[in-house]
């Protein structure tokens, strides 16, 4: 009897290819796709809700079901996103810090209430069309990055537990953006030549602040502009606006750049300071997930990446708590964010990752 497979299709072209190489590998393959597009979208369909939020993954994602001859269908996700995903990205802002939706995305909906769903359709394993590589190795299950470096995916990917990466596969791990493009075009599937979703599918414009001041109106309430000396600069328009390390938009003339150093919500403050303000060098993660091991018991050396498209640096990583860090950099690093995700590293092994905190120094 042939091994269920359940794949999470979201009308892309990485996971149309996943499905189809799981059937060449003689696997049973069930394609799945979650509705967790906004409520309000889904009256009038909108061009720009072509992500995988949007409408257009269904329809593209059954079209290439069809192709494949697999069965195919669309499960509501919509209020644990909303709970889990859209709500919490709100609320992170609220706090002044800059969350990434993508990873909350990952474990509380690909890899939790999916995973559970495909189990009650008997799935052996789940399957999406994340640039990662999953093996077994002294009695632990591993995540390592793609073989293509330039579409790892790795990094969103820390929080799996071992019982995740166990029942998980991912079959692009091992092929380049463009040989999956080549496979695609070799089966003529429907999504061949569709263009990559981009940034946070669920706000489409890309203004993150405006989208959190529509679900939540007192944060547009205006507040002062400080430099680290406190003394007042100008006026913001709701301190959700801005982020760490931001130049453009503060609106503030200046004999020399500005750019938003921190953000202080008790005081619905946003301080500014020169770019040499930007560069720290230790931090403060919590909410840690180890995966080659359970905790970690000593200081362990390190290559760090604060936000996903950051270059990763060398780092010296020291337990606090079983899931608490503290990482102390080898070179200053710009805009620590707190919110946004460090993942660390030893060469293409994922070590674990967490939420950062503050920046220490």
């Amino acid at each position: 009897m042939k091994e269920r497979v359940v794949v999470a299709m979201s009308g892309g072209v990485d996971s149309s290819v996943a499905a189809a190489l799981l059937i060449e590998k003689g696997y049973e393959v069930i394609g799945l796709t979650m509705q967790i597009w906004p409520r309000e979208e889904t009256a009038e369909p909108d061009e720009k809700y072509q992500e995988c939020c949007g409408l257009q993954a269904a329809t593209d994602a059954k079209k290439v079901a069809f192709k494949l001859g697999i069965p195919h269908y669309v499960v509501n996700f919509r209020e644990v996103f909303f709970e889990k995903v859209i709500k919490n990205f709100c609320l992170e802002y609220l706090r002044g810090r800059t969350p990434n939706p993508c990873i909350r995305c990952n474990e509380f909906i690909k890899f939790e209430a999916f995973f559970k769903k495909a189990k009650e359709l008997g799935a052996n394993f789940i399957a999406t069309g994340h640039y990662a590589r999953i093996e077994f190795a002294g009695g632990r299950f591993l995540l390592k990055k793609g073989l293509d470096f330039t579409k790892d995916q790795s990094y969103v990917l820390y929080p799996l537990t071992q019982e995740q990466l166990k029942y998980t596969l991912l079959p692009l791990g091992k092929l380049r953006k463009e040989e999956v493009r080549k496979i695609a075009g070799r089966l003529n599937l429907p999504v061949a030549g569709k263009k990559e979703s981009q940034e946070i599918c669920f706000v489409p414009d890309k203004k993150y602040g405006e989208f959190v001041k529509k679900h939540f109106p007192e944060a547009a309430k205006p507040g002062p502009i400080l430099d680290s000396e406190g003394r007042i600069l100008g006026k913001h328009k709701g301190f959700v606006l801005y982020t760490i390390g931001q130049r453009k938009g503060i609106g503030i003339s200046a004999g020399r750049p500005l750019y938003v150093a921190s953000i202080n919500p008790e005081k619905n403050a946003v301080v500014v300071g020169g770019e040499e303000e930007l560069f720290k060098t230790e931090l403060i993660a919590s909410g840690v997930n180890f995966i080659p091991f359970e905790k970690l018991e000593q200081p362990l050396e390190v290559w760090a990446k604060i936000r996903y498209k950051h270059s990763e640096a060398q780092a010296l990583l020291t337990p606090l708590n079983t899931k608490t860090i503290r990482l102390k950099f080898k070179e200053p690093q710009r805009a620590i964010t707190p919110g946004q995700a460090v993942v660390f590293y030893k060469e293409d092994l994922v070590i674990g990752g967490g939420t950062i905190e503050f920046a220490v120094i």
